[in-house]
């Protein structure tokens, strides 16, 4: 294998041993063969071992460790320092990729020494691949397009110097968008990022899964992270990130003003009233 033309190709598992395989056969299939796929088994607590460590002794490209639940970023990162590449493909272990993924994908990067990243089209799907909801064309080529608002999946390919560069991905952020703030790290440091226009990959859409929590319930957390460690970019932007900012706030209060004027609002705060006067007595 040439090593310079080698991906590496990451996958972290934590309980989703019912999907792998198909996710590892979107790997196998490959119309490009030049790569090794790295399965990072996260402490899970299924039988993603055992599916793992089959694969791993049918295929001499596969190789499989297990590691105590470290989180996402701690588990793609091991699996990255484990890599021979000079690329890296981090994938989910519930996702799949087109069989023409990394042929379509690979010589962009190669033809051109600026651009650290290359992404594609996605579909999202619910349960098999041709049940499709919805779609995602993400836009532009620099930081500057990833500053309110994550143009990259986390399933994009990108040059292993990057991932040295910034040190890896950031292990404190457990709750999320830890890839938003992987390509900004990366970006602003000048390396550009490239959309191919075609449908490449496809996201399962799951009702429970790290994504759904992230935007329920640490969304503000985790963008108010990003804007503080990476607050340059944001402070030489600041006439558009007050207005970002205020935009957000007039909707968030437009919203609750809604919810408050509903019927179904209405009636809920008459049926909880009397417990409310009961408990004061």
């Amino acid at each position: 294998m040439d090593s310079n033309k080698l991906v590496s190709i990451i996958v972290p598992c934590f309980n989703q041993a019912k999907y792998l395989e198909e996710t590892l056969k979107s790997v196998l299939d490959q119309v490009y063969k030049n790569w090794e796929c790295i399965i990072v088994n996260d402490g899970s607590k299924d039988h993603t071992e055992e599916i793992a460590a089959k694969w791993a002794k049918e295929y001499k490209r596969f190789s499989y460790v297990w590691q105590e639940n470290g989180g996402l970023s701690n588990a793609r990162n091991k699996g990255v320092s484990m890599a021979k590449g000079a690329f890296i493909l981090p994938l989910d272990s519930d996702d799949i990729i087109h069989e023409s993924f990394l042929e379509n994908l690979l010589p962009v990067l190669l033809n051109n020494q600026s651009l650290g990243i290359v992404s594609c089209y996605s579909k999202f799907f619910v349960e098999h691949q041709s049940n499709i909801i919805n779609e995602l064309k993400p836009k532009g080529d620099n930081y500057k397009y990833l500053l309110y608002v994550n143009q990259l999946i986390a399933t994009s390919l990108y040059r292993k110097q990057c991932w040295e560069e910034v040190e890896g991905y950031d292990e404190t952020m457990k709750k999320g968008f830890e890839d938003w703030e992987f390509w900004l790290s990366i970006t602003k440091r000048g390396w550009n990022y490239k959309i191919v226009p075609e449908f490449l990959f496809y996201y399962r859409k799951a009702k429970q899964s790290m994504l759904v929590d992230t935007i329920n319930n640490h969304f503000e957390s985790n963008k108010e992270y990003i804007f503080k460690k990476h607050k340059e970019l944001y402070v030489e932007d600041f006439e558009n990130c007050m207005t970002v900012l205020f935009h957000d706030l007039k909707t968030y209060r437009a919203s609750d003003i809604k919810i408050k004027n509903s019927i179904e609002y209405r009636i809920g705060k008459l049926i909880t009233k009397p417990f409310k006067l009961f408990k004061r007595k």
